[in-house]
């Protein structure tokens, strides 16, 4: 389809030498959760009246806390609803070290990160640029930033720091995710943090009949603004969310994406709502932001209507060097795929692309654009179920939903290979968060998924073809440590041209591998690599081999 050609730098349309002509496309993936020693469930403590802070729990975090290479494991956990309180280790957060073999060890108190509240989402980022990756949790009226000591052990940094959550009332908000973002290019990384509605125990509300209640519609609920912490460079961060006109814009926000979708050099926030418009904040050069969702074109679907917005990943899946966006939905409501045509401008092309019918059979929370079978092409992965457990008393739909998976027709559109994929997308579940990363250093993206009720699922990917990849990781000196905000142009030595950015805020609630995959199908090596530094430094690497981890330090 036209939409999904390549185009090059003054945008017209030119040939280039498919790195996946001749390559199978097979994606297959495997759940390994029995033989890693993760034990993970998802605990919502739900009760009788099935509050609707039980349906929208799960985050989970990839990232390398011991800095060994590998990466570990954390997964956000419910809390006993009527105190909110982790009054039983079931309801513990976990953290899962990486044991280089294939199974993991439980850390999680160890580490000291077990938590408290009911806790929703994760980001994780090295905010002090100590070169040891911090973690914030996001809850219900409890959100908590650990600091990383470098030692195996993480410190409860909250009240120092200052980001509580609070309004400037002192009110406790829901908060449901969070990213990591350096907004003003200043070599620190600066957090969103993405609230959803104004809910508390005694206000709760009840809905559907006795004996079969149902999650309520957050429609019947006061919505909250977001809020954006500056990061001062001592440990401690100011809310700016005044400052830069976030907290303007009261929305109903599950989910948080990053890129710098108009390449002004900032990069930008795009935020799912639930039943209202989408926000997209478009950066005005780290000074303020101005929420352009409307004049964009991702505010709304193609037919104008609100969308229950849930996961969302801001990547480019077509290769034109400009940043797309697709999102989760529900049944019905299909999961929006935005085309960026540059101009500020997206179009909505879920059906053009091919993923229309398939997704509006679904609802769907965690999402990624990764390329899986490493053909040059990114892919999409959803986590699916429903919202509330006892939907089908009410209607032909199922709770538990299965995964999916769209494979990425070497630029033709998407397709549904979700039946071909292995047994894991086969096996109905009440799935949620889902975090993005190579756990074992194979060149493969593999994916992790927490389930309601259910032991996690730790899908490898086992793809049999024989493509190759580069996995890059990049480390700023003058730009923040962890690179958020850099976006990076792979050359083939085929020619073929692809890009990315670095960024941890991908699905729903989620935090993914910092480190940046590029899938090259034959190519046995990059012609060259162009990083664009978020400190405005260009690097250039050049006829750098395939199948392996690079560490890139900005010069």
């Amino acid at each position: 389809m036209a939409g999904l050609r390549q185009a090059g730098p003054s945008g017209s349309i030119f040939a280039v030498t498919d790195p996946s002509a001749s390559q199978e496309r097979q994606i297959r993936f495997e759940n390994r959760q029995p033989q890693t020693g993760i034990d993970f469930v998802l605990r919502n403590g739900t009760t009788e009246d099935k509050p609707i802070i039980d349906s929208v729990l799960g985050g989970v975090a990839v990232f390398d806390f011991d800095n060994d290479g590998f990466l570990d494991i954390f997964f956000t956990n419910g809390a006993k609803i009527a105190t909110l309180e982790k009054d039983n280790e079931k309801f513990h957060n976990r953290l899962y070290r990486n044991n280089h073999d294939g199974t993991f060890t439980d850390v999680t108190h160890l580490a000291g990160v077990a938590g408290e509240g009911y806790s929703m989402g994760v980001a994780a980022g090295d905010y002090d640029n100590d070169g040891w990756v911090d973690l914030y949790v996001a809850g219900v009226n409890r959100n908590i930033l650990y600091h990383n000591n470098g030692d195996g052990t993480f410190t409860d940094v909250t009240d120092r720091a200052g980001v509580r959550g609070n309004d400037p009332s002192g009110k406790k908000p829901w908060s449901v995710a969070a990213a990591w973002i350096d907004y003003d290019n200043d070599g620190k990384l600066d957090l969103f943090v993405v609230n959803y509605l104004d809910w508390s125990i005694e206000g709760n509300k009840v809905c559907g009949d006795p004996g079969k209640r149902l999650s309520c519609l957050p429609t019947i609920y006061n919505g909250l603004p977001n809020i954006l912490y500056h990061n001062n460079g001592d440990g401690t961060f100011s809310d700016v969310s005044v400052l830069t006109e976030i907290s303007r814009h009261i929305g109903k926000g599950m989910s948080v994406a990053l890129a710098d979708y108009d390449g002004d050099g900032f990069t930008d926030i795009f935020v799912t709502n639930d039943t209202m418009r989408n926000f997209l904040f478009r950066n005005l050069a780290g000074r303020s932001f101005a929420e352009a969702g409307i004049e964009a074109g991702v505010a709304y679907n193609g037919d104008g209507m609100a969308l229950s917005g849930m996961g969302a990943d801001f990547r480019d899946i077509n290769n034109d060097g400009r940043p797309d966006i697709v999102m989760t939905a529900l049944t019905g409501e299909t999961f929006p795929l935005f085309l960026n045509e540059g101009a500020g401008v997206f179009t909505e092309s879920t059906y053009q692309l091919g993923v229309g019918w398939s997704t509006s059979q679904l609802t769907g929370w965690g999402v990624g654009a990764y390329d899986f079978n490493n053909d040059g092409y990114k892919d999409l992965f959803t986590a699916n179920s429903m919202v509330s457990e006892n939907i089908a008393s009410y209607s032909h739909e199922r709770y538990e939903l299965s995964n999916a998976l769209f494979e990425n027709q070497g630029g033709a559109g998407f397709r549904n290979v979700s039946a071909e994929a292995g047994p894991a997308f086969r096996v109905p579940r009440a799935h949620r968060g889902s975090a993005f990363g190579d756990l074992n250093n194979d060149g493969r993206i593999d994916v992790v998924v927490a389930v309601i009720g259910q032991p996690a699922e730790i899908l490898f990917n086992n793809s049999p073809n024989g493509n190759h990849w580069l996995l890059l990781q990049a480390e700023g000196t003058r730009s923040n440590r962890d690179g958020i905000g850099a976006r990076i142009k792979v050359t083939g030595e085929s020619g073929f041209i692809q890009y990315n950015h670095v960024t941890t805020a991908v699905g729903y609630a989620s935090s993914s591998d910092r480190r940046v995959h590029f899938g090259l199908g034959p190519d046995r090596r990059a012609r060259e690599i162009e990083i664009l530094w978020p400190s405005g430094t260009v690097q250039k690497l050049k006829d750098v081999p395939a199948d392996q981890c690079l560490k890139v330090k900005e010069e």
